[in-house]
């Protein structure tokens, strides 16, 4: 669904409520969710009480190399996300749910869009701000995404966990007009590859590159996006990308990255950690976001979170 919004929520009642104020949000999110609108819950630490089985990789989001984070844009107790197929749609459904939820106060909401949102060889892509396709990095088949993305019974995880993800939203500022100046062809090797999808050596979007062919960077930087990213593309990130592109104003404007993993230390913060220094760095500033939790379908989390 091309169209999002992503909330965050505080618990505005006592926290000696969080049971009801929980099983509230659950009722409201599911009576939202079907037919043209898809919406659901994420946990965040904050409102986790010590004594309750926490999932073990659920922290606070740190501020890595680079963020800037605005405290009324990042974190929350819990998020929101409603998307759909208008961006009417989603506005309406998304304020029908916070109605419905008197005990929470919105910490922070942001509204995105996928433009040319589209499915290709089983991936779902879309254009980014920067006019790159994105996608091309996810599994082709839905048990691919679930490896990635879907908590197991062999990970060590609180019981009720299991068929959870950890939810990584990253709100990201573009500077679009500092990218615009540079040509296409500086562009493409800041990222890694074409516009197009194509690899730099030509290989097509849906093969894998051998980079171990170009050791000293001459076709692919080694500072490129997705070479630091991804350097070895037959063992690819275990985590499953879905960003919106966002605009606040005119000179506010980037990406909503959000990605689903099982271990959120292999998954986003090995990758972030990696890009620490990548040629593409000088474009972008992090604003916001947080580290959440998306609970295994039904309520029997409930209780054992609160």
């Amino acid at each position: 669904m091309p169209y999002a919004q992503l909330i965050s929520l505080d618990l505005g009642a006592s926290r000696q409520h969080r049971i009801g104020a929980f099983r509230a949000a659950h009722r409201a999110v599911t009576a939202t969710d079907g037919d043209s609108i898809a919406a659901w819950l994420a946990v965040g630490h904050s409102l986790l009480p010590e004594r309750a089985e926490r999932p073990r990789h659920l922290k606070r989001m740190p501020s890595f190399t680079g963020d800037v984070l605005d405290p009324a844009q990042s974190h929350g107790d819990l998020l929101l996300q409603v998307t759909g197929t208008s961006a009417q749609a989603v506005s309406k459904a998304a304020d029908q749910t916070l109605d419905a939820l008197p005990q929470w106060r919105v910490r922070w909401r942001m509204a995105g869009l996928r433009p040319e949102n589209r499915t290709q060889d089983g991936r779902g892509l879309a254009r980014n701000p920067f006019h790159f396709t994105e996608g091309y990095g996810n599994p082709a088949t839905s048990a691919g995404t679930a490896d990635r993305a879907i908590v197991t019974g062999a990970q060590s995880e609180p019981s009720w966990a299991v068929g959870g993800s950890y939810q990584v939203v990253r709100i990201i500022r573009l500077a679009t007009d500092f990218w615009d100046r540079d040509t296409i062809h500086e562009q493409e090797r800041i990222i890694g590859r074409r516009r197009d999808g194509r690899w730099l050596d030509g290989t097509p979007s849906t093969e894998r590159p051998v980079f171990p062919t170009d050791p000293q960077g001459k076709i692919t930087p080694l500072d490129a996006h997705v070479r630091r990213a991804a350097p070895d593309r037959r063992n690819p990130p275990p985590m499953v990308r879905r960003g919106y592109n966002y605009r606040g104003g005119d000179d506010d404007q980037g990406l909503i990255f959000s990605c689903f993993q099982r271990d959120l230390a292999k998954g986003f913060e090995a990758v972030q950690k990696r890009l620490e220094g990548e040629a593409m760095a000088k474009y972008l500033l992090t604003t916001g976001g947080g580290y959440f939790f998306v609970p295994p379908p039904g309520d029997d989390w409930i209780n054992a979170v609160s």
